[in-house]
């Protein structure tokens, strides 16, 4: 049987399997809306081959920094947020 302390550890490891989904669909939508804009006319335009490259290497570079960027300040702040302010302290409604 478990106790209190099983299922709110349940409810932590849910909440943070929650948080990193969305931490990844976040990072993968920002991503892909940066190469989009970045390396969208490239792929719209008959642009000459060397401004194409630099646009599809740069909406690469760009899309893969700003994934990496987004995912990790999403978790970190779902891990701040986790703690407690008073560490040691319960909180009144606890």
């Amino acid at each position: 049987m478990r106790g209190h302390g099983g299922r709110r550890a349940k409810a932590e490891q849910d909440a943070m399997t929650v948080e990193i989904g969305y931490a990844l669909c976040s990072a993968a939508f920002a991503a892909a809306v940066v190469f989009g804009a970045v390396a969208g006319p490239a792929l719209l335009f008959d642009l000459p081959p060397v401004v194409s490259m630099l646009l599809l290497g740069a909406g690469e570079a760009l899309a893969a920094a700003l994934f990496a960027v987004r995912a990790v300040s999403v978790l970190v702040r779902f891990r701040r947020a986790a703690q407690p302010s008073h560490p040691g302290r319960t909180s009144p409604d606890s």
